[in-house]
């Protein structure tokens, strides 16, 4: 007697794996990125812990200055914990950062955290607002060049746009401050040229932040642009006549910013970095004028707090661009697991 064909078929369950939560390409994903966040986070703590241990000679006599007695340098010493192993020093710096606390500056004896609260504010505003109107030029910008030269049309275009976007973006940051100084503060007198007291305190040291960000990323938003034009599904809205602003905006746009998010993401991590020689030209009240005071102060445990400070703002920064690169295109996230 022939056998029912599910007691002869195998059941095709058997012997596979289960699919588990871990095998979800979000999990994975996520997964991956925590960990690198984590050893990163790790390194970048270990790094600013070892600051003080690899300055020559003793910071302690280093920023008491060289008359100081040398019982007081010893008390000083003791009263940090310098003389403690550093396998001790290191697992106490790591309690104290989970707990919060940064020590106490060395010269104004203000709790390190009191300082960063004071200061991160202007440097947070000056970075935000600096990338905003980034974007705000670099878009419109490269998007009506990127028109412009599509299908090898206006060679003359291209060539002074990527000319002029390349020598504007290899100028630094505090250079062009400089010039916007002299220009726009000294020359003409029209604008502020040191601390945040009013909104017109804000256009020199935002756009001197802005302008070289601006020429990069607009030229990477032109390349995008004109390949995105150059697909078919834009050819495809060509033939159904759809208007060409609805091409552009809606069809052509979106694509291209997608391909840029990434180097968008970079330039804002390194613009919170720039912040600090932006911060020094202006007399800005933020994280970067105090890390160059404190270390011509010889103030390292303000110095160690900032450098954490800005290293995780970088990190938290490439992360949230590497989660919103992978919502908007999850092909990216797929091909990497």
């Amino acid at each position: 007697m022939a056998l029912p064909s599910s007691a002869v078929s195998p059941d095709p369950t058997v012997g596979r794996p289960l699919a588990g939560i871990g095998s979800h390409p979000w999990v994975r994903f996520g997964v991956r990125r925590l960990g690198r966040l984590l050893v990163s986070l790790w390194v970048l703590v270990t790094a600013s812990f070892l600051m003080i241990h690899v300055i020559p000679g003793d910071p302690v006599r280093a920023a008491l200055g060289p008359i100081a007695p040398a019982d007081l340098v010893a008390a000083k010493r003791e009263s940090l914990g310098l003389n403690d192993p550093l396998v001790v020093q290191y697992l106490h710096y790591l309690h104290d950062l989970f707990t919060g606390d940064f020590g106490t500056s060395w010269i104004s004896q203000l709790p390190v955290s009191e300082v960063i609260a004071q200061r991160l504010p202007a440097t947070l505003q000056l970075a935000l607002l600096g990338f905003l109107v980034a974007v705000l030029i670099a878009v419109p910008v490269g998007v009506t060049v990127g028109v412009a030269t599509r299908r090898g049309h206006g060679r003359r275009t291209e060539l002074a746009f990527t000319t002029t976007s390349v020598v504007i973006g290899i100028i630094p940051d505090f250079l062009i401050g400089v010039g916007l100084v002299y220009v726009f503060g000294v020359s003409l007198g029209w604008l502020p040229v040191a601390g945040n007291d009013t909104p017109s305190a804000y256009v020199l040291p935002v756009l001197s932040l802005a302008i070289g960000p601006a020429a990069i990323l607009s030229r990477i938003i032109r390349v995008e642009m004109v390949s995105v034009l150059g697909a078919d599904f834009v050819r495809t809205a060509r033939a159904k006549r759809l208007p060409a602003r609805t091409i552009y905006l809606r069809h052509a746009l979106p694509n291209a910013l997608t391909a840029s998010l990434t180097l968008g993401g970079l330039i804002l991590g390194a613009m919170v970095a720039s912040t600090v020689l932006v911060e020094n030209v202006f007399a800005w009240p933020g994280l970067g004028s105090t890390i160059v005071q404190s270390i011509l102060n010889k103030d390292y445990p303000v110095v160690q707090a900032i450098v954490l400070v800005y290293g995780v703002a970088v990190l938290l920064v490439n992360t949230i661009v590497d989660v919103a690169l992978a919502v908007l295109d999850p092909r990216s996230m797929i091909r990497e697991g």
